[in-house]
């Protein structure tokens, strides 16, 4: 299993300096969120020749390795013109991860057409029947050059997605049937995902490549109480992504059901709500991750 860092709460520094930052964390593997210099969001990637050369030489020198990179397009727009641009960019990512020596790519299952083009075209832009269309058609293209390379693509529910639920994500993937994609279980998402994670957890094992780990309230909690949005009926979605401990996941019935499945891929620290305390919270999570791991791997 390795252990990952998503050093999004440290973006600021440049890819050489975000390296030594992760290795001081006491972290060996990296999990490279989209950023503005490398893969940037919606558009083409920014690891032109000689970024790539620094990045790789920063890895070996500080004996780091990159775990996954994500790259953030719109596959699944109904917009053609906008599924097109995605699959430009995501081609040229698949490029850059096989330069990288990056074996696993992680990403959404897209989150439909842009806001500006879904503005004033009422209830029938963003369905998810005209997404999911999108998303396989992609898929058409994008699954064979996977297999060809040798890249494993994680794909994961989100919330505000055409897919925020784990059914249906779990079967789209396995009526997908290639060994090339994978699912990604976000522990912070696990509320919108259903309300059995041990079960939900089992069911994936078999095509779970990839794992989150950050902590998160119940926002369905206390009935439906525990976050009072006003106007009643408002459209949002409650998403943190918080230190161990802070929320409300049985983090015992998450690592305990990972270890019983066998789980053996790529776990990462994802937590986004801390950038004044970035170090305290990494080194924290990762002390926490290997708590559980030797309390539960055998």
């Amino acid at each position: 299993m390795k252990i990952a860092l998503d050093p999004y709460m440290h973006r600021h520094l440049s890819l050489p300096e975000l390296v030594r930052k992760t290795a001081d964390l006491g972290y060996e593997h990296i999990e490279l969120s989209p950023r503005a210099d490398f893969l940037d969001w919606w558009v083409l990637p920014r690891a032109y020749p000689e970024r790539i050369k620094e990045f790789k030489q920063a890895l070996k020198d500080h004996h780091v390795q990159l775990a996954t990179l994500q790259p953030m397009y719109r596959w699944a727009s109904p917009f053609e013109d906008e599924r097109k641009t995605a699959m430009k960019n995501w081609k040229k990512a698949i490029e850059v991860s096989v330069e990288m020596g990056c074996e696993l790519m992680i990403s959404e299952f897209g989150r439909g057409a842009s806001p500006e083009r879904s503005v004033g075209m009422g209830p029938g832009v963003n369905t998810r029947e005209q997404c999911e269309a999108a998303f396989l058609a992609s898929m058409d293209e994008l699954l064979p050059i996977l297999e060809r390379e040798g890249i494993t693509l994680s794909v994961e529910p989100h919330p505000e997605d055409w897919v925020e639920t784990f059914h249906p994500a779990i079967d789209i993937v396995k009526m997908l049937g290639s060994d090339r994609l994978k699912l990604s279980y976000i522990a912070p998402h696990t509320f919108y995902y259903g309300d059995d994670m041990a079960a939900m957890l089992k069911e994936a094992a078999p095509i779970l490549a990839h794992v989150r780990v950050a902590d998160t309230f119940n926002h369905k909690a206390s009935s439906g109480l525990r976050y009072i949005v006003n106007p009643p009926g408002s459209n949002v979605r409650v998403h943190q992504h918080l230190d161990i401990g802070q929320g409300e996941i049985n983090w015992d019935v998450f690592f305990s059901t990972l270890a019983e499945n066998g789980f053996d891929g790529v776990m990462s620290s994802c937590v986004f709500a801390w950038e004044e305390r970035a170090d305290e919270s990494s080194i924290f999570m990762r002390k926490k991750m290997d708590e559980y791991i030797r309390k539960y791997w055998k």
